[in-house]
């Protein structure tokens, strides 16, 4: 089952994923022009990007998982959905910086040190930034695929802040964001197990035992 799968994933291209992955971007500038966010536009505009990169965000970190333990690889999606996942942070970002703030840097500066759901929120797309940037082959050749893979860790701290911005923005305990930090942390459990059990592997590997005749 998982050859049948992956054989067709084989044959869909990178380009199609990024554009199923800016649809909800597409509805979304569409019920912009159309005045269907509701009754507070601003705040539905940054809830729809922000929940957008933290669904890109998950889906990145499951792909590992989801080989591991299923056999079915979506790592030729990967890239494209960190990508996309930082696009709609960013535009969340943005949206923000644009709408809520009206560009007044002093006010922001103060604003996300006075409030916990900002911080967390910020500092999950500051850790953003270097891992979009560092995404191409070009960079894992000057940097190295150690140093690499130990700079792309960062989406292990940014992913957890992510939902505890959204968490925390609700000002409650509302169940979705709950549900998907816990999923979060499951994806963020399930990849320390797998890659602790690589390393045991890697450490004790099956040998063949030889037994020498003494001469």
């Amino acid at each position: 089952m998982a050859r049948k799968i992956n054989d067709m994933l084989r044959r869909l291209p990178v380009w199609a994923v990024w554009i199923a992955g800016l649809i909800p971007l597409a509805l979304l500038i569409w019920d912009t022009l159309q005045g269907n966010l509701g009754v507070d536009p601003v705040a539905m505009l940054e809830h729809r990007l922000g929940r957008t990169a933290i669904y890109f965000l998950i889906g990145g970190l499951a792909v590992t998982p989801l080989l591991r333990l299923t056999g079915i690889s979506l790592m030729k999606f990967r890239r494209a959905l960190g990508l996309l996942c930082f696009t709609y942070a960013g535009l969340h970002v943005l949206a923000w910086i644009s709408t809520d703030m009206g560009f007044l840097w002093a006010q922001m500066g103060r604003d996300i040190l006075k409030r916990p759901y900002l911080l967390f929120g910020m500092l999950a797309f500051v850790m953003l930034v270097p891992l979009a940037i560092t995404s191409n082959n070009l960079s894992i050749r000057r940097l190295g695929g150690l140093k690499w893979k130990r700079l792309h860790m960062l989406v292990y701290a940014a992913a957890p802040l992510a939902a505890l911005h959204w968490i925390w923005v609700k000002k409650t305990l509302p169940l979705t964001p709950v549900a998907w930090m816990a999923v979060i942390l499951a994806l963020l459990l399930v990849r320390a197990v797998l890659k602790r059990s690589k390393s045991a592997g890697r450490k004790n590997p099956a040998k063949n035992t030889q037994v020498k005749s003494a001469t």
